[in-house]
């Protein structure tokens, strides 16, 4: 298998779109819903990325990433994707360590290339 990605995003329909390019990029892929299920995994996992929704039910991509830098202390590359890309939550997400970000409808194919740029610094 190849690099793990997980993939957290409560749209379902987005989702499955960008879990069937990765996993045809060549990604291992684990999708959660919901923060709750991220935080979960994360406690037992250690994907070689993390892309993640901004807006999420239970816990937030900028809670996420609070989570991953200053909890479990890992430098995973995280990128975010959202549709609420106002200026604040760019720079929250930044500020907190994201290493990029990507303003919904989000193209699996820059994604892919997103994701293969971080996976390849």
């Amino acid at each position: 298998m190849g690099k793990h990605v997980l993939l957290a995003d409560d749209d379902q329909l987005l989702a499955s779109l960008l879990n069937f390019r990765l996993k045809k990029g060549g990604y291992d892929v684990h999708h959660s819903s919901n923060g709750r299920e991220v935080k979960e995994y994360l406690t037992h996992q250690r994907p070689d990325i993390i892309v993640s929704d901004i807006m999420m039910p239970y816990f937030s991509g900028i809670e996420l990433i609070d989570f991953v830098r200053n909890d479990l202390k890992l430098s995973t590359p995280i990128i975010i994707i959202s549709s609420a890309g106002n200026e604040q939550n760019v720079l929250s997400a930044f500020e907190l360590g994201a290493n990029d970000f990507i303003t919904k409808p989000v193209s699996p194919t820059e994604l892919l290339v997103r994701v293969a740029r971080e996976l390849n610094k």
